[in-house]
Order: structure tokens, then C-alpha cells, then sequence
């Protein structure tokens, strides 16, 4: 199925890339009278044992030169030196490799430099980002880290892009699974509350969830044991009957269900907030399912009068999707009670009311949930929104332990309170054990421990492609070396080390840089910072936070390697002292910037 994913941000050449393909559309004009867009050419990086910056292979154009691959090669680059867009080449069996002038770069990097990093000017477009969804019978653990850190990312990116951007959460306080905490606390919470146990009121429910479970073990062990067969066991335990009346008077809305059930949300909710706020995400707009559903239940009998659906003897409603290749899916109960779906179709149709002109609505939601959502914008589709086509579900992998997979039910998760203030003790042992702290207030050192433990977190989680499982090592994340948040982090303060020595000098590196020889470390960082607009259209494009994380720690990697061999204070050429500090402010700025798209702070001491 089509999922739009080019609707938005189309791919688009590399600054200096695009300028060299230009000039080589023109060589194989000037040259052979053959006239070929510069986008249908294509150039790659040069192998590191070949003098040069990209390579260009002659042999697709051999027909048109009427030479030799070597000769071709020749006469592309002599014509490029005089039309001075390289400043050197060499041929190897065909291969043009190209040296872009130190003028090019030099000027590429004036162009970046001036202009700064910002976000794109507004384009007036809408696009809405869910993440989160959490249910309301749990605490939020490890998977939806990576949902909620995935999803904000997401929303940051196509912000910088100049989007209108509408950060959502879907709230599932409504449902068979919330009224197994309620009828758990019900039977066994003897009054409990935050307030009496201390607890957070997530953690709370959270509790009353495990039980249930644990209950109804029991219960269906205990059937089996008299005879009865397991499936049967499985539905006439007597807690889950229970759970299932109790649905049955949520929807009809009788008082002291409902009031047991909003008092239970609320606080499930203040907890929510807490957890929120450490992670240092939000949201503009909070959907809840048990207003939604009912939008949803309206649609399903429209949708059953238009002969869309069709309702079975037992009162349930369906819908056939066999001729598209799926199956049958379940749209009402035969008690009348909705189901995922249900209130699946009511939100998304009430999103789109409600926001005028949305081109885009991303569920960010587990790859478990792949089928679900073929099915939710198929039916979309039947129903008649055009919309649907809009919809897009940002599928991402399960995050692994090393212990093993976690379960909810059974209360074996990585509570994500717990994780984060472990990531964040974590932070300061190494922090204080590297010796990093040296003139911190108290005060100054945690702010620092909360930046670096939330940021080795959040990079981690997000550095893998979303498409692929994962598995989360606590301690791997936190290293200061490596493809890691800390080490990102700690090159970023070490380069403001740098400007502030600047500064002590009366040294502005904000200055125009004039043209000098420069190092293949200077290149390749220039090079480097040439592609970050470049990298933030391929993340939005892809939805893929990865790839920024990818090119930041690239960045890292590569500043670092320019800091050991090139000096910067003890150059004696002024100018390109200058070159050094503005490209050490540029890294830093880039650094920042794209950290920022991943919901992750840069210190500027450490």
C-alpha cells in the first residue's frame, strides 16, 4: 500500500554535489554535444586511497565521447580546471576522481556561515504528529521511550522544515484493559490511594493491573483443574466476567462506575504529567478514546447502512476486506461495545475536522500494530475520505533487554521513571569519576548529570532506524567515546572551551573568511557541515531521527579528528586562525541544532 511518504519532502541534491553535476551536464555538452540533466547524473565519494573529493565514472559516456574511459576522463577534467569548478583530477581506469578548490569550499562555507542555521520560513502547511498514546492502566515504560522520543523528534524535524506542526496523544482511558485495573483495585485495593501509599498514581494502577493478571492465572488454573476446557476456563473466569460487566456499565455510563473510573484516571494522569516533564517532551492537543469512540460507533452505522459493513446474527458488526487482500475485522461487539478500531476511525475523522487543511497524520505506534493500521486506512478509504491517503503509520521496532522481552501483565517492563533516574545516576558516577565536574556549583553538576544521562537516553533510543528492534545497554549508552550521546555532548563543550579562549584572545570568528589553503581535515569538515539542511530533509522525508543522529556523531567524529592534527591557537596565519574558529562555531552551532531536533540538550561546560 502506497503510504505517502514522499507527499511532503522530496529528496534533493547536496549543495556542492549539485553545483559539481551542473558543471559536469555542461562538460558533456561543451564537450560531445550531449545535452543530459545534471539530476540524471551522479557522482560518489572518492575511495580514501585516491587523491580527490568525488568520482565520476566515464564509462556510461563512452558512446557519446568516441574515446577511451581514460581519455574521456581527461578531457571531462581539463574542462572542469578551466572552467575553474575543480582545482585538480586524476583518471584511474575510467574513474574521475575530482578536487572541488579550496575556493569552492571556502565559499560554500561563507554561504553557511552567513546565512546561520534556522528553520525554514513558514509554509503555511499542516502535518500532525501522534506519539505516546499511552493506556491508562499502567505506567509508561522503555517502548514507549522510544515512541514518545521517536514521535517529538519527528514533530521537531518538520518544524525546522517550516511545517505547522500539531503534536498529539491519543489517551486509551476507555476499554476491557482499564477496567482490569478498576475491578482489581475494587476488589483488592482496600482504599488505596497516591496519597496513602506514596506511590505515583501511574504506578498505582500499574499495581492493580499486575494483580488482575495474577488473579486470573488462578482462577483459570483452577477451572481447568475441575474439568472445565481451557478456552472456556479463559472466558468464564469469574474476574474477567466481571471486567467485561463492568465495560458493559462504563458505556452505559452508571454513576459509580464512572466515578471510579475518572478517579482512577486522574490519577494515572498526574503521574503521566511527571513522567512528561523529566522526559522534556509536550503536547498541543490531548485526544481521549472515550470521547472519540462514540464518533467512531456513529460511523459504523452510517458506514452498515451504506452497506459498507454488514452485521452478523449475533449482533456484531464487520467488515469484509478479503477482496483487498486482507480479511475480516472486527468494527462492534455483539453487545454493542466498540473495539480498537472503533474508536481508531472516530479520532482520526475528528483530527481532520478539526484541523482545516492537514496534509499529514503520523501514528507513531509499534510495528506489532503493522496490520492494524492497513485496516484503519483502508476503511478510511471505503468510507469515503479522500484524506485517508494522508495517513501514515510510522512503524518502529520493540526495544529489547538483555533480560528478555518486556510484559506488561506480568509486570516484568522497565518502568520509565525508574529508567531515567538510573540513566541519570549513571551519568553522574561517570561524570564525577572522569573528573568532568572541576568548578561546578552543586547545582550546576546535576543540571549537568540530567543533561547527560536524559541525552545518552534519548540518543541511543534513537540513533537506530526506527523500522529495526532494538536492544537498549544501559551502560554502553553512557560512555563518553563511541557512537554515543555523551560523546556528542563532550565535543560540543569542548568546542565552546575553544570560542570562549577566542574570546579571551579578542579573537571573532564571526568574521567573512577569505580564501586560504586548507587542510583535508578543514575539507572534510566543511564538506560535512555542507549537508546538514541536506540530512534534515532526508530524516523528515524518511521520518527517520536516525539520520540526523547519524550525521551529528559524523560531525563529532570528524571535528574531533580535525582538533588532534590541525592547531588552532598556534597557527601563526591569521587568517586561518579565523578559518579555525569559524569552523569550530559552526560545528558547535550544528551540534546543537541538531541535537535540538532529537530533544537532546548540549552542555557548554563539562
Amino acid at each position: 500500500m502506497y503510504d505517502g511518504r514522499d507527499i511532503l519532502i522530496p529528496k534533493k541534491r547536496k549543495m556542492i554535489i549539485s553545483q559539481l553535476l551542473q558543471a559536469l551536464s555542461s562538460a558533456l555538452k561543451d564537450l560531445y554535444s550531449f545535452e543530459i540533466e545534471a539530476d540524471k547524473l551522479s557522482i560518489q565519494p572518492t575511495r580514501k586511497e585516491f587523491a580527490g573529493s568525488y568520482t565520476f565514472v566515464t564509462f556510461p559516456y563512452l558512446r557519446q565521447s568516441k574515446t577511451s574511459p581514460e581519455e574521456t576522463g581527461e578531457q571531462i577534467g581539463e574542462y572542469l580546471l578551466r572552467k575553474e569548478a575543480i582545482k585538480g583530477f586524476n583518471v584511474v581506469k575510467g574513474f574521475l576522481n575530482l578536487e572541488i578548490s579550496d575556493e569552492t569550499w571556502i565559499g560554500a562555507f561563507n554561504q553557511l556561515a552567513e546565512k546561520g542555521i534556522s528553520k525554514k520560513e513558514a509554509n503555511g502547511r499542516k502535518i500532525m504528529v501522534e506519539y505516546s498514546s499511552p493506556n491508562t492502566n499502567k505506567p509508561l515504560h522503555l517502548g514507549h521511550l522510544r515512541n514518545v522520543f521517536l514521535g517529538y523528534s519527528v514533530a521537531r524535524i518538520y518544524e525546522m522544515q517550516g511545517f505547522d506542526v500539531i503534536k498529539v496523544q491519543i489517551i486509551n482511558d476507555r476499554g476491557i484493559h482499564i477496567c482490569k485495573s478498576m475491578v482489581a483495585w475494587k476488589n483488592f485495593g482496600d482504599g488505596e490511594t497516591p496519597q496513602s501509599t506514596g506511590l505515583k498514581g501511574d504506578k498505582l494502577v500499574g499495581k492493580y493491573y499486575v494483580r488482575f493478571d495474577k488473579e486470573y492465572k488462578q482462577q483459570v488454573a483452577q477451572l481447568v483443574s475441575d474439568g472445565t476446557d481451557q478456552k472456556q476456563a479463559e472466558k468464564q473466569a469469574p474476574i474477567m466476567l466481571e471486567a467485561h460487566e463492568m465495560l458493559r456499565k462504563w458505556e452505559i455510563k452508571d454513576p459509580e462506575t464512572y466515578s471510579l473510573w475518572e478517579t482512577m484516571n486522574s490519577w494515572v494522569y498526574d503521574g503521566f504529567d511527571k513522567t512528561y516533564s523529566q522526559m522534556g517532551v509536550d503536547f498541543d492537543k490531548l485526544y481521549y478514546e472515550s470521547n472519540t469512540y462514540l464518533l467512531g460507533k456513529k460511523m459504523i452505522a452510517e458506514g452498515l447502512e451504506k452497506g459498507t459493513f454488514y452485521q452478523k446474527d449475533d449482533g456484531s458488526v464487520w467488515v469484509d476486506l478479503t477482496d483487498d487482500g486482507l480479511d475480516e475485522k472486527l468494527l462492534l461487539r455483539s453487545d454493542g461495545t466498540a473495539v480498537y478500531m472503533t474508536q481508531d476511525i472516530g479520532t482520526a475523522i475528528e483530527r481532520f475536522k478539526e484541523y482545516e487543511g492537514l496534509e499529514k497524520l503520523v501514528y507513531t505506534v509499534g510495528n506489532e500494530q503493522d496490520y492494524h493500521f492497513k485496516v484503519l486506512f483502508l476503511i478510511l478509504k471505503k468510507l469515503g475520505y479522500d484524506w485517508a491517503n494522508g495517513c501514515y503509520h510510522l512503524s518502529y521496532g520493540m526495544v529489547d533487554l538483555p533480560s528478555g522481552k518486556m510484559k506488561s501483565r506480568e509486570g516484568t517492563v522497565v518502568d520509565a521513571d525508574d529508567l531515567m533516574d538510573e540513566m541519570v545516576e549513571t551519568a553522574k558516577r561517570h561524570t564525577i569519576e572522569l573528573g568532568k565536574i572541576e568548578g561546578f556549583s552543586e547545582e550546576q553538576a546535576n543540571e549537568l548529570y540530567q543533561t547527560v544521562g536524559l541525552g545518552a537516553l534519548k540518543y541511543f533510543l534513537l540513533k537506530v532506524d526506527p523500522k529495526k528492534r532494538m536492544l537498549f545497554d544501559p551502560e554502553e549508552s553512557i560512555q563518553f567515546h563511541g557512537n554515543t550521546g555523551p560523546f556528542i555532548q563532550y565535543t560540543h563543550a569542548r568546542i565552546c572551551a575553544i570560542l570562549r579562549k577566542g574570546e579571551e584572545m579578542n579573537l571573532s570568528p564571526s568574521e567573512r573568511v577569505v580564501t586560504v589553503s586548507l587542510h583535508n581535515r578543514e575539507i572534510e569538515v566543511i564538506r560535512l557541515l555542507t549537508q546538514f539542511q541536506d540530512k534534515i530533509d532526508e530524516a523528515a522525508h524518511d521520518y527517520s531521527p536516525s539520520l540526523v543522529a547519524q550525521y551529528i556523531f559524523d560531525l563529532a567524529k570528524e571535528y574531533n579528528k580535525f582538533y588532534q592534527e590541525v592547531p588552532i591557537f598556534g597557527e601563526a596565519d591569521e587568517n586561518k586562525l579565523k578559518l579555525r574558529l569559524n569552523l569550530s562555531r559552526m560545528v558547535a552551532a550544528t551540534i546543537k541544532s541538531g541535537m535540538g531536533l532529537l530533544g537532546i540538550n548540549v552542555p557548554n561546560r563539562m
